[in-house]
C-alpha cells in the first residue's frame, strides 16, 4: 500500500514539474505592437474591431444555460420516481419547478427577457 501511495506521489511530483517546465518554455513574453493590433489588409483600421457586444445577448445566453441545466437536473428525475415514493418525487419536483418559476419570474421583473429597449 505504501509503495502505491509514493509511487503516485512520484509521478504526481513528475508531471508537476513536467507542466511547469512546458509552462514557463512557452510563454511569450513579448508583445508586439502589430500583432496585437487588427487586420484589415496593411491598411490602418478605419474604427473599432472591438465593438462594445450587446448586454441582452448575454443575458439571454445566461437564461438559456440556467434553463438547459435545469433540464439535466429533471431528467434523473425520473428515475427517481423508481425509488421514492409518489408524495416525496412530486414534493421534491413541485419545490423544484417552483424555484425555477421564481427565477423567471425575477428576470422577467427585471427586464432581462424585455427586447423592445
Amino acid at each position: 500500500m505504501k509503495v502505491l501511495f509514493f509511487t503516485s506521489m512520484i509521478i504526481l511530483m513528475i508531471n508537476m514539474i513536467l507542466i511547469l517546465m512546458v509552462n514557463l518554455i512557452s510563454k511569450k513574453t513579448f508583445t508586439d505592437r502589430e500583432k496585437s493590433s487588427p487586420f484589415e489588409c496593411g491598411f490602418d483600421p478605419k474604427s473599432s474591431a472591438r465593438l462594445p457586444f450587446s448586454l441582452q445577448f448575454f443575458l439571454i445566453a445566461v437564461i438559456f444555460l440556467i434553463f438547459d441545466v435545469e433540464l439535466t437536473l429533471l431528467l434523473p428525475m425520473i428515475l427517481m420516481l423508481k425509488l421514492t415514493n409518489i408524495y416525496q418525487y412530486s414534493m421534491i419536483f413541485l419545490f423544484f419547478l417552483l424555484i425555477l418559476l421564481i427565477g423567471l419570474y425575477h428576470e422577467w421583473n427585471q427586464g432581462a427577457l424585455d427586447w423592445a429597449n
